[in-house]
């Protein structure tokens, strides 16, 4: 008997540890997600590139297909969104946020932009992965 409330108290604490280390993973991705709106309100899309896996192999998909790289990806940014009255002031709401496995999460959300030229509004998917101790976004899937 005394084996198993052991057993049982180990189970229980560890499952209280990945819980409160999964909450601190989120945490942790929600502060990346903030950075990326401030930066972008504030017409800073290098600021907003910080969120991102600076690597070739960073993957965005939008309706104008796939962009591979880091480089790529800013250049498509700054491209569509050339001035301040083009990136406005940005808001996510985030419906989910799943653990896919060990050091990486989906997110799903949703992103609205009021702006000058017109409000622009869409959903996105988002991979972020636990790289060099800092949650990067290595896929991303906006409409």
């Amino acid at each position: 008997m005394k084996k198993l409330l052991v057993l049982l108290f180990m189970v229980s604490f560890f499952n209280g540890f990945s819980q409160s280390n999964e909450e601190a993973d989120v945490k942790a991705i929600n502060k990346v997600l903030k950075k990326q709106r401030i930066a972008w309100s504030n017409n800073d899309i290098e600021g907003y590139m910080e969120g991102y896996w600076k690597s070739d192999s960073l993957k965005f998909y939008g309706t104008n297909g796939v962009t591979y790289g880091w480089e790529n990806t800013l250049d498509r940014y700054l491209k569509a969104y050339p001035t301040k009255q083009h990136t406005g002031k940005l808001s996510f709401r985030i419906n989910d946020v799943s653990k896919i496995s060990e050091g990486a999460y989906f997110v799903l959300g949703e992103y609205h932009i009021k702006r000058d030229v017109g409000n622009a509004d869409g959903i996105f998917m988002l991979v972020f992965k636990k790289i060099n101790g800092e949650w990067k976004i290595i896929a991303d899937t906006s409409t």
